[in-house]
């Protein structure tokens, strides 16, 4: 019988993963490559070949990419042209008009990616309640779009005001230019449905931003590996898959499908070990991505940012996003000493290209990886099981530097670069967590990829985290792994604010979320998906007066008075839960409607292992000197691929992976349940 493999590919900074299961034998094959960072579909396709995999074999391909999200980051997208409502070409340039911290006096306002020459306005308008007030101008629009087409955009992004509640406009601008020029236009109601102008314009200029490249790049990817577009598959950030050619369209939904996956693929785990409460922590090579998940119900948000961070408000993207949070510190990461002296660590990154400067590549900067072969926390000869060639005394060479710098001892600068990334790791977990009023000692850490497992026991330590679970699937492609339990998922959302204490409310409820369920249906139509598709319906609801909104799930079919009572219980429930307070007396509103389409695919099981029973080889691969808080000591290293369930031991020991390196400290013990995942404890608790 042949194969009929699913397959799952991640590119990351300095690797692209592939994990690909067969669906008649129920193997599990992975393969892990240099990313290709001058031609990324260089990698994926040399991942294929890699694994052996015949294209007639292929039933599947999901693909998590960087490249919208670094397209953003390093300022590489297309020239944007912008067309909007008279009086609102700046609305990219005035953003809100305040500043997020009044205080911060290292505030940087985001510069728009739209210079002004380049955003053009329209006279037209369409009030707040949708009735149009100026109808389009067809020259107006040729004039504009002419003009734009002249200076020489790459896209054009048509985002006039109040189209959210009535596209009428934006819709006969969009094909007016369609059929003038040959250039790719972006209508921001066709991306987004949401209030708040300058959120919008923001996302639909980014979706624009990013569109000819990621549509060219998924195009080459598609060409090279099938000749069955069906087959290929987008991972978006909400933690869903949609095809190429929708993601071709709104590559902005794909902006954080990589980190995503992971999430995915660690519910996958929690769900098979009983854990119902998670933080995960995916450890990369040039970042580190946490998300906290409560229920198993990963937490999607459409207030996203690019960019945010302590100093800069980010720029804003209103589509569904798994919660997560990123931040520039991974294998590759950068040491370097700043203008005061003190020791950094990223978020500049050797990535793939040239590297660590211990893989001999080229690499001349010291990186966390240099650092941890210098301490011998990492087998000084070689990684990925002898597929990645080590070179310790370019290493030793290139944390010298900083040695110097510091005035101290090669060993004692390692370790202190490999503690401020334990910190900064932890920063982000703190980032999920305590700063959203969540104790971590309270769920349990999934670690991996491949530097993820290396920092989670230094981090338990700090913050308390009682139990650790590394995950049987190979950390370091353990994303890739997550894509291939992940479902086709379409979301529509659309802001439409009423009272639930209107008169007409349970008519406007079922009037929007049968329109809703109708273009998700649509959507799964469109794409040749068929089967069942399972709805479900949420909604963004505040107190009447209230900025900020909770979302709420809604009952499914013909909704009546009882389930608007069940509605308003649980937005109280979940408002306090999110602030701390509930107002029952007070008006309640809806802000957006939100419905989900979901047509779900098989997951994958963990395999269970056979118990460490004698007669295995012997685990144990050695002793290894490694430098540890301050000293050295004799540490044993283990082959972890080696290890039955049942295993245990106590720390300090170095369990060795093809992928990744797992680190357990003093006063830990590890031990190796039924499905050969990897959990640590405090001896303590």
């Amino acid at each position: 019988m042949d194969s009929k493999f699913r397959v799952g590919i991640d590119i990351g900074g300095a690797f692209t993963d592939l994990v690909a299961y067969d669906s008649t034998t129920r193997d599990l094959k992975w393969v892990k490559v240099e990313t290709t960072p001058r031609e990324l579909s260089e990698g994926v396709v040399d991942c294929i070949k890699r694994s052996n995999i015949a294209q007639r074999e292929i039933e599947q391909i999901i693909h998590g990419q960087t490249v919208v999200i670094n397209t953003i980051i390093e300022r590489k997208g297309v020239n944007v042209g912008l067309i909007t409502t008279r009086g609102h070409r700046d609305v990219l340039e005035i953003q809100r008009g305040n500043r997020r911290d009044m205080y911060n006096f290292k505030y940087r306002k985001p510069e728009s990616l739209v210079p002004r020459h380049l955003r053009l306005e329209i006279d037209e308008r369409t009030l707040a309640d949708g009735t149009i007030l100026k109808e389009l101008s067809r020259e107006q629009v040729e004039e504009a779009s002419k003009n734009l087409v002249e200076q020489g955009v790459d896209a054009i992004c048509v985002s006039f005001l109040n189209s959210y509640v009535n596209p009428e406009n934006e819709r006969r601008a969009g094909e007016i230019i369609r059929s003038e020029h040959d250039v790719p236009v972006v209508l921001s109601h066709e991306v987004t449905r949401e209030w708040r102008e300058y959120e919008r314009f923001s996302t639909a200029t980014l979706n624009a931003y990013v569109l000819p490249i990621l549509d060219s790049y998924l195009s080459r990817l598609q060409d090279s590996l099938t000749d069955d577009p069906r087959k290929c598959m987008a991972m978006t950030s909400d933690g869903g898959m949609v095809s190429f050619d929708f993601a071709r369209k709104y590559p902005i939904y794909t902006v954080e499908s990589e980190p995503v996956a992971g999430v995915i693929g660690a519910l996958g785990v929690a769900e098979a070990i009983g854990e119902n409460d998670i933080i995960t922590l995916d450890g990369g090579s040039t970042t580190t991505k946490a998300s906290l998940v409560e229920g198993l119900n990963p937490e999607v948000t459409t207030e996203y940012y690019v960019e945010r961070d302590r100093f800069r408000p980010g720029y804003p993207i209103m589509v569904p996003v798994v919660r997560t949070v990123e931040i520039g510190n991974g294998g590759t990461s950068i040491a370097w000493i700043d203008e005061v002296g003190r020791v950094r660590v990223g978020p500049r990154a050797a990535g793939a290209d040239p590297g660590p400067v211990c893989y001999g590549r080229g690499g001349d900067k010291p990186t966390l990886t240099d650092a941890y072969v210098v301490t011998g926390m990492l087998n000084p000869e070689h990684l990925l099981a002898g597929d990645l060639p080590i070179y310790k005394e370019l290493a030793l060479k290139a944390i010298e530097g900083i040695a110097s710098e510091l005035d101290t001892g090669l060993e004692e600068a390692a370790e202190g670069i490999i503690k401020l990334a334990n910190e900064n790791a932890a920063y982000a977990i703190d980032l999920v967590s305590v700063q959203r009023g969540y104790d971590p000692r309270d769920f349990t850490l999934i670690a991996y990829g491949g530097s993820g497992p290396m920092f989670a026991p230094f981090i338990s330590g700090e913050l308390e985290i009682g139990k650790i679970v590394v995950p049987a699937i190979p950390p370091g492609v353990f994303s890739a792994w997550g894509m291939l339990n992940t479902d086709v998922r379409h979301n529509s959302i659309h802001t439409y604010i009423v009272r639930l204490d209107a008169p007409d409310i349970l008519e406007t409820l079922n009037r929007f979320y049968t329109e809703l369920e109708e273009e998700i249906s649509e959507m799964f139509r469109s794409e040749g998906i068929e089967g069942a598709v399972v709805v479900e319906r949420y909604a963004d609801i505040r107190y009447y007066g209230q900025e900020h909104t909770v979302k709420v799930s809604i009952p499914y079919g013909v909704l009546n008075s009882e389930d608007v009572k069940t509605i308003l219980e649980s937005f109280h429930e979940t408002h306090e839960r999110e602030y701390e307070f509930k107002l029952p007396d007070d008006a309640v509103e809806i802000v957006n409607f939100h419905v989900v389409g979901v047509k779900r695919v098989q997951k994958l099981e963990l395999m269970e292992l056979p118990g460490n029973e004698s007669g295995r080889d012997d685990p144990l691969l050695t002793d290894r000197r490694v430098y540890i808080n301050g000293g050295y000591e004799e540490i044993p290293v283990y082959d972890r691929t080696l290890l039955g369930a049942g295993f245990d031991l106590t720390g300090p020991a170095i369990l060795e992976d093809p992928t990744a390196t797992i680190i357990v400290l003093h006063e830990q013990r590890a031990s190796v349940d039924r499905f050969g995942n990897i959990v640590i404890r405090s001896v303590k608790a």
